[in-house]
């Protein structure tokens, strides 16, 4: 890899984005897509020298498409611009969690945790897994590098939820019903692909813990099935 191809295409199917556009620069969406899956693939390889189980992935499989579902959106542009990826021995599914890639032209950054909201039973799984080990929470949390990093974004309660104590030490973290965490990434890290993915392995490293935390409190939760048709 090279120059960054992927945001001045992104940047150019934000300011246009129509199906006639991306029709018309097709041949440039497939040129910048590969250049991301090239992006995702190097992670794989670095984050897979300690999580073996990740070289396993096929990085083609983690990327998002781009397509919207405008039915009930105001905003009826037909496309995302931005490219998004999730590292997961589950692949895009969001339980376990892993790493999150997010490149958008203003926008970019890196994520972990879990957005388990859309799951009630995971959710309360894992504020009774920060009940019982509210002290391992606060180690991983407070640790100078992950304060430095990251910021918790996931959505979040007023209050904290009917059956929890108030007093708890550890409350604030149980009103999140998704426990998200960002880094975010300047345009200008992204110039150099090759650099950027070695400094965001690095960063992807300082999530382990986090993500191992929540892993470990989802460790007997099943994805809902789809009703057969």
């Amino acid at each position: 890899m090279t120059e960054n191809i992927m945001l001045p295409f992104l940047t150019e199917l934000r300011d246009n984005n129509t199906l006639d556009w991306m029709h018309a620069h097709k041949d440039r969406y497939q040129q910048a897509l590969q250049q991301f899956t090239e992006v995702l693939e190097r992670l794989i390889a670095r984050l897979g020298e300690d999580e073996p189980a990740l070289l396993l992935l096929d990085a083609k499989r983690l990327v998002s498409r781009l397509n919207r579902d405008t039915r009930f959106s105001h905003d009826k542009s037909p496309y995302t611009a931005a490219f998004r990826g999730h590292i997961s021995t589950a692949g895009k599914l969001p339980i376990p969690g892993g790493y999150y890639l997010f490149l958008a032209p203003g926008g970019s950054f890196l994520g972990g945790g879990v957005p388990a909201a859309p799951f009630a039973d995971a959710v309360s799984m894992v504020r009774d897994y920060i009940c019982a080990h509210g002290s391992e929470w606060d180690e991983i949390t407070g640790a100078p590098a992950f304060q430095s990093h990251f910021t918790m974004v996931g959505e979040k309660l007023k209050n904290v939820p009917r059956g929890y104590d108030p007093a708890f030490p550890q409350a604030e973290a149980l009103k999140y019903k998704s426990w998200i965490i960002e880094c975010p990434i300047a345009d200008e890290a992204l110039a150099d692909p090759e650099a950027f993915c070695r400094s965001a392995a690095k960063i992807f490293r300082l999530m382990r813990p986090f993500n191992a935390y929540l892993n470990t409190a989802l460790r007997d939760f099943q994805m809902p099935q789809r009703p057969k048709k």
